[in-house]
Order: structure tokens, then sequence, then C-alpha cells
């Protein structure tokens, strides 16, 4: 697990210290020896969180791979080349891969133009995963602490980034393995499972009065609406830059 958390970091983040560097090839990224999908589907097949796998296309998976730049030996590697993404526990986490047609945002795609400008610059963090009401998982590279390579949260009842102490492979195992009733225990409203069903999986619910007032900490009692997830990530940054918190890009 060291190992392939080690081989994350440096593909991923290396660019954050030394700046654009050449980019792998597709040939280079293809582990075909070890790859890291075997585990994977490991842990999904004993997964007690339902976990859907969403198809993928032979050339969205080897662009999307290309964009990543992290070998298929990695846990993420893998689950961008052989998934359109993962949607866990009836859709209400989405896992980032290399989109489909339920999920249509790939992980470099979705990056591009928030965490980094272009493919092969700087990544200061990563937009991993997402929820329905409009919680992200992100893979810190140095932008968010010292922590290197760990998950943070950043939360919709708080608009702070929350430190999970989570590599992405640890996360994986939260998703899959986790009490997400007793991590979401308050914001969870009746008949959740029929409206997640219904939302598109690039949209979030939002919800007013907000998340993070102490008016809306009742979540059986604030109105809800679907919008798609950019709005809510630029909605989130610019409530964030309102409240005085220091912003990321």
């Amino acid at each position: 697990m060291t190992k392939i958390l080690a081989i994350i970091i440096l593909s991923l983040f290396s660019l954050t210290t030394y700046g654009q560097t050449k980019m792998r090839s597709i040939d280079e990224l293809i582990d075909n020896k070890d790859p890291g999908w075997a585990i994977v589907k490991g842990w999904i097949n004993s997964a007690k969180n339902k976990v859907e796998i969403l198809p993928v296309g032979s050339m969205k998976a080897k662009d999307a791979l290309y964009k990543t730049q992290v070998t298929t030996h990695s846990p993420m590697g893998a689950i961008v080349y052989m998934t359109g993404g993962l949607l866990v526990d009836h859709g209400w986490i989405r896992i980032l891969g290399s989109g489909s047609s339920k999920l249509s945002r790939s992980l470099p795609e979705w990056n591009r133009g928030k965490t980094f400008d272009d493919y092969g610059q700087p990544t200061p963090y990563l937009l991993i995963a997402d929820d329905v009401i409009g919680g992200m998982f992100i893979l810190n590279g140095g932008g968010l602490g010292s922590d290197l390579g760990k998950v943070y949260y950043l939360a919709p009842d708080n608009l702070e980034y929350e430190p999970l102490d989570l590599t992405y492979s640890d996360f994986l195992n939260f998703c899959f393995n986790n009490n997400l009733d007793e991590f979401y225990k308050d914001y969870r409203w009746k008949n959740w499972k029929n409206d997640v069903a219904k939302l598109k999986s690039d949209q979030v619910f939002s919800f007013f009065p907000y998340l993070w007032t102490e008016q809306g900490k009742n979540i059986n009692k604030v109105s809800k609406k679907e919008i798609p997830i950019e709005e809510n990530y630029r909605l989130t940054l610019e409530y964030r830059k309102q409240l005085g918190f220091d912003m990321q890009k």
C-alpha cells in the first residue's frame, strides 16, 4: 500500500515542485504486468456499500489516463482507465474515472481550469470525488497542507477543508465499507434514496437555507433543488470568499 501511495504522489504532484514536465505516453502509463484494477475490483466485490462500476470506452479511457498521468498500477490510474467512474451507496458519492453517459465528467477534465490550467501543469490538489449534497473530496498535492497525498473533504455544512487523514486507497475503502449513514447522519433526509435515484450524476442538491447557516441545520426542514455541479463548485468558492476563508483556486 505504501508503494502504491508513493507512485500516486510522485506521478501527480512532482509537477508541483518542478513545474510543467514532458508528459508520459499512454504506453508508459499502462501497466500490463501488475495492474491495480485487480486489487480495486477485489475491494469492490467485497464492499459493504453498493458500488456501481460505470462502463468505459477505450478511447476515452486512454485519453483520460494520458491527461491524468498516473499509471494503471495505482488504484487511481486503474479507476480512470478501467471505469467511467464509480457510484457509491445508490449514487450518493461519485468517484471520478474517465467519464460515461451517467457521469460525464472525467477526472482530468473536471480538474482542468479548477486545480490546474492545462494538463502537465502543477497540481496543488486534485478533485477526486463528490457527493449529492455538494461536498467535494480532494487529494492534497501540497496546496492544502503538509500532509501530501491525503484526502480532504470540502464540507457543505461549514465550507471548510476538513482533513480526513486518508490516502486515496484509504478513501476508496472508506467509500466501500464505511458506515456512510453515520458519516452523513445529519444530512440524509427522509426518502433520500428516491431523490438521489432521480438526480443526474453531474448535478447536486442545493439547499435553502444553506447548510452552513444556523437555519439550515435541519435537513428535513430546508428546501432543495437540483443544480449543475459546476455551479455548485463556483458558488462554494464564492461563499468561502464572502465569509473570509482563505481561498484555493
